[in-house]
């Protein structure tokens, strides 16, 4: 079994967000508290019309190649992140033993455009309409598919769908197979592209989304007093994972320490989180004692606020009761919207970009807490604040609670230098 000796080292970031399509206009877009949400055409006509679309990005010129047109949307915005995150590292597929390296990309749904084209083609010319390659465009793991044959990645490949918590488990997942000494690199993240009528019909139907369609970036409000449902987005985010020995080794500089992950189940219902959040404590509890922290020094959490009533006051509950010290708490979804399987990646590159700036972004539309919601939050502009020690919150349907522990890296090592140049085949 390999030495894990200072635990588990973020080296690469990728980002495709709604915010930015990559790292510093992300950054620049989380810190300015905006939100992002516009008028989507492909939804007009339906209760709910808008949303946080990807833009500023042709993602088929980014991938190139031949293939871009077996793939979904979703796939290649997990692709062109997952490249970005590997020239971060300073990494190569074609320098590195693709037998060690390993591909976990959470996905919720898969493409579910693709599927309704086809359920349209079907009905419209019969079986012989049917594209043959519905199946490998829509299934969930086909993101981590085509990275890991983009990467010439031959460790494990694997999709876990936790919902909303999706992209947070396979980091949770990464830093297993990092620890076990199965793999010496991770590829791990999350992506998500269902801005489509039927999802958003489904999640308007439930009561799940804001109708704030006279103010669309006005809508999301993560802890607001007057929230009133979430913004669906999309995106996907991929980090680098290594043993930080290894990555010191080769003359790396991690970009932060994942030191610690926490799940837990809340056995509950399907949608709505119990009241007292004990699911999602015992998630944070386990992050805690994996990281070897106690509560009271968590600087920072980066929240899953994602303005619904009941997820809101739930995790409210959870952070007041732990957390009695009050540490700085963001909420990206103001800014981003929802962009579900991928949020809890998306966010845990904010929390590492956080510690490395030592900066915390405001939550956007947030003027007031309700009466008995006693958080610190950071609000109309991005706080200094050296931040050493910071928590990252994903919550799912179906109960999945995930809880990441991101310590700042301050030990020994290179000066960060300019991403390399990454070589794909």
């Amino acid at each position: 079994m390999a030495r894990v000796g200072m635990g588990v080292a973020v080296t690469g970031l990728g980002l495709v967000t709604p915010a930015g399509a990559e790292e510093q206009t992300f950054w620049e877009g989380l810190c300015a508290g905006v939100s992002v949400a516009r008028g989507c055409d492909e939804l007009a006509g339906l209760p709910v019309d808008f949303g946080c679309p990807v833009d500023g990005i042709d993602l088929d010129r980014a991938v190139g190649g031949r293939t871009v047109w077996r793939m979904a949307r979703f796939v290649k915005m997990a692709l062109v992140a997952a490249r970005r995150a590997v020239a971060d590292a300073g990494l190569s597929p074609e320098r590195w033993d693709g037998d060690r390296v390993g591909v976990v990309l959470g996905v919720g749904v898969g493409a579910v455009s693709v599927l309704v084209d086809n359920v349209r083609r079907l009905d419209g010319g019969g079986p012989d309409a049917v594209s043959p390659l519905l199946v490998p465009m829509m299934m969930p793991n086909a993101a981590a598919g085509e990275v890991a044959i983009a990467l010439r990645a031959h460790g494990p490949s694997l999709a876990p769908a936790t919902a909303c918590a999706s992209g947070a488990t396979a980091l949770a997942v990464a830093r297993d197979l990092l620890t076990s000494g199965r793999c010496d690199v991770v590829v791990a993240g999350g992506a998500e592209s269902v801005l489509t009528p039927l999802v958003v019909s489904a999640f308007a139907g439930m009561g799940a989304l804001s109708l704030r369609g006279d103010d669309p970036a006005g809508a999301s409000r993560p802890f607001a007093a007057d929230r009133d449902g979430f913004v669906i987005g999309e995106g996907a985010a991929v980090l680098v994972l290594e043993r930080t020995d290894d990555a010191l080794a080769r003359g790396a500089r991690p970009r932060a320490l994942l030191t610690g992950a926490g799940a837990a189940t809340d056995a509950h219902h399907p949608t709505a989180p119990p009241p007292d959040g004990g699911g999602a404590r015992r998630a944070v509890e386990s992050a805690l004692a994996e990281a070897g922290w106690a509560a009271h020094e968590v600087d920072h959490i980066n929240a899953h606020g994602t303005s619904t009533v009941l997820n809101d006051a739930m995790e409210t509950t959870l952070i007041s009761s732990l957390f009695p010290h009050r540490p700085s708490v963001t909420a990206p979804k103001g800014v981003l919207g929802h962009t579900l399987a991928a949020a809890g990646a998306i966010e845990a590159a904010a929390t590492v970009l956080t510690l490395e700036h030592g900066l915390v972004p405001p939550i956007a539309n947030l003027d007031s807490l309700p009466d008995g919601f006693d958080l610190d939050c950071v609000v109309k502009e991005p706080r200094l604040q050296h931040v050493e020690r910071a928590l990252s919150h994903s919550f799912g349907f179906g109960g999945h609670n995930v809880v990441l522990a991101f310590q700042r890296f301050s030990g020994d090592g290179p000066p960060r230098t300019e991403p390399g140049v990454l070589a794909i085949a």
